[in-house]
C-alpha cells in the first residue's frame, strides 16, 4: 500500500551531486580541541576522556566473562563495549513504536551483537570456519553479512567473549575497534591484487594504516566514527563518497599510478557526500595522510552534540581548500601535487559474476539474499570453495561474496553448489541491487522489520518482473530506522524505516527515496536520492510499490540515451513516483 499526500506542492529536488548547504560555525564552543580546549561538553565526552575503551577487554575477561552480564557496569556496556566490537541487541518482542520512549536499558537484551572486523574484506577458508563455528557454537547460527565488509553475529554472551576472542585472533582475526568513536575497518576492492583491470593492489596501503593505527590509544577517542575506504579498482568499488576519508585508484601524468583523495562523506540524517580534495597521493604516503585525515578529526572535529560529530560538519564549515591547507601545513608538513579525477566506472562495482583474474582463474562473486546468511552456511561455503581448489574469498560493502582462483573447469561446478546454499552468482537484477540493515530484530533503534521484508519483496519481485528487460540492476536499500546504515539516500529506491498513517491507525512503514546512487552502481556521477512530500510505503507493500514505479520507468524512460533510473527518477513528475 502507498500513502501519498497530493495537496501539498514539493520543492524541487536537490540537483544530482549537488552538496548538503554549509553549517554555519557556532557562536558556541564545539569542543574542537584545538580551537576551545579538551575540556569534555557533554557525558559522552567525559566517559571517553576517563577510559577511551581499549582496556574495557580486560575487564570484559577477568570479571564481567565471569560475573555475568549483571556484573558489568553501565557506562562500560553502553560505551566502551562498543570499541571491541559489542552493542546489546533488543529485546524481542518490542515494537517500533515505542524505540523512541524507553530508555536505553529498558529495550536492550542480555545478548550482544558482535562484529568481526574483516579489512579488506579477505579472508581465507580457515577463517571463515571459525565464524562459522562461533556462530553455531555461541550465536544460534546468526550471521549476517554487512555494507561495510564485516560479518555480524547475535545472541552472543559476554561469558562467552574471552573464547570468542582466543578463536578469532588465533587465526589472525579480531574485533578491536569494529564499532565505537574510532577508526572502523578499512574498505578494501574484493579483488585486490586479483582483478585483471586493476589499476594497483590496495592491500599493502590497507595493511599499513591497520598495523600502524588500529588500537593506537592517539586515536581511540575520535569525536565520533572514523570511516575509511581504499581501492586501487577501476570500479571504484568501495563507496567512497560516504566515507570520511577514502583513496581511489589514479594514473597521474607525471607520477605514474596513485591515488585521489576524498574526504568528509557521510550519510545517516545529514547526508553528505565527500569532496575530492584535488591531491594526489603516492602509494607510500598514503597511511601518512590517512593518519593526519584522523588527527583533523580529532584535533577540529566537533565533540559538543554528538549528531554534529562526524568530519562531514567540519568540512562543510571549511570548504576543501581550508582542509588540505591544513592537512599539509599541521599534519604532513609538506604539499600534496595536484591530482586528477579518476575516470567514471565503466563497470558495477559489486563484483558478481563470474570473472577472469590476471593469473588465468576466475573469480565468482556471489549474493546472497539482503546478505543473510547462518553459521551452517559459512561452514558449508568453506568446504565448496576449498573443493574446487580455492582457500580464498572475499566479502564486500555491498553484502556480497567473492570467491577466488578458481580454475576455469571448476567454474561451472562451483556456480551450481553455491546457488544451492542460496548464493546465487547470476542472480536477478533485483536481488542483485537488494541491500538491508539489521532492522527492528536486533537493533535497538530501528523502528520497522527489514530483513524479512525485504527478502519477501525480492521474492515476489522476481516473479512479477520475470522476462522484463531491465537495462540495470535496481538498487532496492531497505533501512530500519533514519540513520541510513543501508545507505538509503544513494540508492534508485531507499526505504526509510518509519510509522506510517493508514486510515488513521499507525503502522510499520517506510518513506521513499528516489535515484541516489554512486560511481560504483553504474551512475554517471553520485548523488542524493530525492523525496516526494507524504510518499510512504507499509511494510508490507515493498513489492508492490517497487513494482509498480519499476513498470513506470521502463514505459517512460528514454533508451536511446540509455537512461537510468537514477535519471529518470530525478526528471520525473511526482505522480509517476506514486
Amino acid at each position: 500500500m502507498t500513502i501519498s499526500s497530493s495537496s501539498t506542492r514539493t520543492p524541487a529536488p536537490r540537483p544530482e551531486g549537488a552538496r548538503a548547504r554549509p553549517t554555519r560555525p557556532s557562536a558556541r564552543p564545539n569542543g574542537q580541541w584545538k580551537v576551545d580546549g579538551p575540556t569534555p561538553l557533554n557525558a559522552n565526552e567525559e566517559w571517553k576522556q576517563v577510559d577511551n575503551g581499549l582496556s574495557v577487554r580486560e575487564r570484559i575477561e577477568q570479571i564481567y566473562a565471569k560475573g555475568g552480564f549483571s556484573s558489568i557496569d553501565p557506562t562500560d556496556l553502553h560505551g566502551r563495549f562498543r570499541v571491541w566490537g559489542l552493542y546489546t541487541q533488543r529485546k524481542p518482542g518490542i515494537d517500533g513504536g515505542r524505540t523512541a520512549t524507553l530508555e536505553p536499558h529498558e529495550l536492550e537484551d542480555e545478548f550482544f551483537m558482535l562484529r568481526v572486523r574483516i579489512d579488506g574484506g579477505q579472508l581465507t577458508t580457515e577463517q571463515l570456519r571459525v565464524i562459522a563455528g562461533i556462530s553455531q557454537d555461541f550465536g544460534r547460527d546468526t550471521a549476517d553479512l554487512t555494507d561495510r565488509q564485516n560479518v555480524q553475529l547475535h545472541w552472543i554472551q559476554v561469558e562467552s567473549m574471552p573464547e570468542i576472542w582466543r578463536r578469532l585472533e588465533a587465526v589472525g582475526l579480531g574485533t578491536t575497534e569494529a564499532c565505537g568513536d574510532v577508526p572502523r575497518v578499512v574498505l578494501g576492492s574484493p579483488v585486490a591484487g586479483i582483478a585483471a583491470d586493476e589499476l594497483i593492489d590496495a592491500t599493502p596501503q590497507i595493511h599499513e594504516i591497520t598495523s600502524r593505527f588500529i588500537g593506537d590509544e592517539s586515536l581511540a577517542n575520535l569525536p565520533r566514527k572514523f570511516k575509511s575506504a581504499i581501492t586501487g579498482h577501476p570500479a571504484q568499488d568501495v563507496v567512497h563518497e560516504i566515507n570520511d576519508v577514502a583513496f581511489v585508484a589514479v594514473e597521474h601524468p607525471e607520477h605514474g599510478v596513485g591515488y585521489d583523495l576524498w574526504v568528509g562523506g557521510g550519510l545517516s540524517t545529514a547526508p553528505r557526500l565527500a569532496e575530492r580534495l584535488g591531491v594526489f597521493v603516492e602509494p607510500a604516503k598514503v597511511a601518512d595522510v590517512w593518519h593526519g585525515v584522523a588527527q583533523i578529526f580529532r584535533d577540529y572535529g566537533y565533540r559538543r552534540l554528538r549528531n554534529k560529530a562526524r568530519l562531514k560538519f567540519l568540512l562543510a564549515e571549511w570548504g576543501a581548500a581550508k582542509f588540505r591547507q591544513v592537512l599539509q601545513d599541521e599534519y604532513l608538513g609538506y604539499a600534496l601535487p595536484d591530482g586528477p579525477a579518476a575516470p567514471t566506472p565503466a563497470t558495477p562495482g559489486d563484483h558478481v559474476g563470474v570473472h577472469r583474474q590476471k593469473d588465468g582463474r576466475f573469480y565468482v562473486g556471489v549474493t546472497p539474499i539482503v546478505g543473510r546468511v547462518s553459521g551452517p552456511t559459512l561452514a558449508k561455503l568453506a568446504d565448496v570453495i576449498e573443493a574446487h581448489g580455492s582457500t580464498r574469498l572475499r566479502t564486500t560493502p555491498h553484502q556480497k561474496l567473492v570467491v577466488l582462483d578458481i580454475p576455469a573447469e571448476r567454474v561451472e561446478s562451483l556456480v551450481a553448489e553455491l546457488d544451492a546454499l542460496g548464493l546465487s552468482a547470476r542472480p536477478s537484477l533485483i536481488r542483485r541491487g537488494t541491500i538491508a540493515c539489521t532492522g527492528i530484530e536486533f537493533c535497538k533503534l530501528a523502528i520497522v522489520e527489514t530483513k524479512g521484508n525485504a527478502t519477501a519483496a525480492v521474492l515476489a519481485l522476481e516473479e512479477r518482473l520475470a522476462g522484463l528487460d531491465l537495462p540495470h540492476p535496481i538498487s532496492l536499500h531497505v533501512n530500519g530506522c533514519p540513520n541510513s546504515c543501508a545507505r538509503i539516500q544513494t540508492a534508485d529506491i531507499g526505504l526509510k524505516g518509519q510509522l506510517v498513517t493508514i486510515d488513521g491507525e499507525q503502522v510499520p512503514g517506510y518513506q521513499v527515496h528516489l535515484g541516489g546512487g554512486l560511481a560504483s552502481q553504474d551512475r554517471a556521477e553520485a548523488g542524493l536520492g530525492r523525496t516526494v512530500r507524504g510518499l510512504k510505503v507499509a511494510a508490507d507493500g515493498i513489492a508492490d510499490y517497487t513494482e509498480r514505479v519499476v513498470r513506470r520507468f521502463l514505459a517512460e524512460r528514454d533508451a536511446d540515451a540509455g537512461e537510468t533510473f537514477a535519471q529518470w527518477a530525478h526528471r520525473a513528475d511526482e505522480e509517476a513516483l506514486q
